[in-house]
């Protein structure tokens, strides 16, 4: 698992700046995001999140090195992946819960049409 050391970062060095390092991309989330809803393999983890196909092949390396997901093949030739969360990982989900909520309240239009009258959380 990937640590960051505080001396490393810029600024006021915290444990959110560390945590940010790790997990604070767009896509990282998003891909953490799409594994908690069940997709699992890359085509699914790319169409759910919507990005370049290059950035979600980038972001599962970084969170694989990260300790944040693990892979398990689930085919030879070619080698392909079913991916999951690690237990650090599926701490991050109450993490996704909270931007959800705040999202929900602050990040988009009530008047929106495509807002969705009730998200489900992420925790059971």
């Amino acid at each position: 698992m990937t640590t960051v050391p505080l001396a490393e970062l810029p600024g006021r060095p915290c444990p959110i700046a560390a945590s940010l390092e790790l997990v604070g991309e767009r896509w990282a989330l998003l891909v953490v995001r799409e594994i908690v809803l069940g997709s699992t393999r890359f085509g699914d983890i790319v169409r759910g999140t919507g990005a370049p196909r290059d950035r979600i092949a980038a972001r599962l390396k970084t969170l694989e090195a990260a300790g944040v997901i693990g892979r398990t093949a689930y085919q030879q030739r070619p080698e392909r992946f079913d991916y999951h969360l690690t237990e650090s990982g599926r701490d991050l989900v109450s993490v996704l819960d909270a931007l959800l909520a705040w999202g929900d309240k602050h990040a988009v239009a009530p008047d929106d049409p495509r807002r969705l009258e009730r998200y489900r959380r992420l925790t059971p």
